[in-house]
């Protein structure tokens, strides 16, 4: 099985670069060499990920490498799928440069089991809850700002006079603003039920809850900032420029919650 993972990683990028050229040339016949790439990877990360849970005996989101796995298989689940619904390009583009980002990092992230005194405390199907859905809330917030960042893109080139045909594989604002707010939207109740989980999860196995916790604290303010995104859009009917940038803020926010809270965080010591 080890050798299934770098292969992966390796055809994953000659996908994204295969999108890439696409994006720079208009040249479609890299564009479905990157497509069928891009379908080999995720058979591969699938298979990757059966083997795992089968070789762990448990689902494989617990340890950071798997979690930074799962968020990368989700992303190509996704965007295979929009591919096979939609003409959006370019946005399968920016959702794979993402997950890839996320596969390489999971390379230099340990991929041994969790530690032994660890490994009951983490068998509670609340903590699998919990983990289950703040990572497809990441999902949904990445397909937010994947939508949000086409739209910026496209703002500047027109703003720039930048014309050409590549602008009409973009898609209309509107529908950009639209599909950004949908996703967000999905992605708000998604990861407050896995916070609400892991709150549970904290006040049953140790009688407390982590308010000072600074993943803890991080995650609810990542929910703040895409509340603020959708009050503004939703109650103050803002549309436009400034608002999908208050959208890539919040991706910011969350990454920096996903990546940096967890490294100073006294609670959850499993990431």
């Amino acid at each position: 099985m080890s050798w299934i993972y770098p292969l992966t990683v390796i055809l994953y990028s000659f996908s994204v670069l295969g999108y890439f050229i696409d994006f720079l040339f208009n040249n479609r016949k890299v564009n479905v060499v990157a497509f069928w790439l891009l379908s080999i990877v995720w058979s591969l990360q699938t298979v990757f990920f059966v083997l795992r849970a089968l070789e762990m005996g448990r689902i494989p989101i617990l340890t950071p490498f798997e979690g930074l796995f799962f968020y990368a298989w989700s992303l190509v689940t996704i965007s295979l799928i929009l591919n096979l619904k939609f003409k959006v390009d370019f946005l399968i583009l920016v959702i794979n440069l993402v997950g890839f980002c996320m596969m390489t990092i999971s390379l230099f992230k340990p991929h041994t089991e969790v530690p032994t005194h660890l490994a009951s405390m983490l068998q509670s199907e609340l903590l699998v809850l919990h983990i289950s859905f703040i990572l497809v809330s990441y999902t949904a917030f990445t397909l937010s700002f994947s939508f949000a960042i086409l739209y910026v893109v496209q703002h500047q080139m027109l703003k720039k006079k930048k014309f050409s045909k590549r602008l009409q594989r973009f898609g209309a604002f509107p529908q950009l603003e639209r599909f950004s707010f949908i996703a967000a939207s999905i992605g708000v109740p998604l990861m407050l039920i896995g916070v609400i989980f892991g709150f549970i999860w904290a006040w049953v196995e140790y009688n407390t809850l982590p308010w000072s916790d600074i993943k803890t604290i991080s995650s609810i303010l990542t929910l703040i900032v895409y509340g603020a995104y959708l009050y503004q859009r939703v109650v103050n009917y803002k549309r436009g420029y400034q608002t999908i940038l208050l959208n890539v803020g919040a991706f910011l926010v969350l990454l920096i919650n996903y990546f940096l809270s967890g490294q100073y965080s006294s609670f959850h010591i499993w990431t």
